[in-house]
């Protein structure tokens, strides 16, 4: 397995984490459940691979994604009804910045590999990143976190990404440390915003 391919389902996991915490924060049932985690978990990867004109989509070419997130969401459903109490918005925040982080840096390495442009894929990266979220919390009837919080989302993405693909043109250090130091830069600036409550455009 490619470190990249890792990196995605790591993200996908973390990503339908983050729906199995919102849709029993919503008490929704079984299907609820795997809806909402199917959507948080794949949102951001299918509609960068519809920009990107690739088919068939990335989860339909490795069905054991989407077999995965059924399976979890019959074990989670139960078990997060269970620790209900510990269900919290941190819960949810942590989830979000560490699936930001992964997503955006597995959409730049999809859209390098598609031959897009630099800047084309540090937009693919923010998209990836943050659209299964944004998804998420509409299906939810919330205002997406991205749009509501008012706490940098999409930046942390954006600077992220140019950070992976600037080491990769000016720099010596490995393809592996890049993905994986600018992942963890993503998730780290999107949890101190988060800590210190920093606000852009309010």
């Amino acid at each position: 397995m490619t470190l990249i391919k890792f990196i995605e389902i790591m993200a996908i996991l973390v990503g339908a984490f983050s729906g199995f915490i919102e849709a029993r924060r919503k008490r929704m049932d079984l299907v609820g459940v795997f809806t909402v985690a199917f959507i948080a978990a794949f949102g951001g990867g299918t509609l960068r691979d519809i920009l990107l004109d690739r088919r068939p989509l990335f989860w339909v070419t490795h069905q054991e994604y989407a077999i995965a997130i059924f399976v979890l969401a019959l074990i989670a459903s139960p078990l997060i009804r269970t620790l209900r109490h510990m269900v919290s918005e941190r819960l949810i925040v942590i989830a979000d910045a560490v699936g930001l982080g992964l997503f955006s840096i597995a959409g730049v390495s999809s859209a390098l590999d598609a031959n897009m442009p630099l800047f084309i894929a540090s937009m693919m990266g923010v998209i990836t990143g943050i659209f299964g979220g944004v998804l998420r919390d509409i299906v939810c009837n919330e205002v997406p976190m991205v749009f509501r919080d008012g706490k940098p989302y999409a930046i942390c993405a954006f600077l992220g990404n140019w950070m992976f693909l600037l080491m990769g043109l000016y720099t010596d250090v490995s393809h592996d440390f890049a993905l994986w130091s600018s992942a963890l830069t993503i998730s780290v600036m999107r949890l101190v915003s988060w800590k210190f409550d920093v606000q852009m455009g309010r």
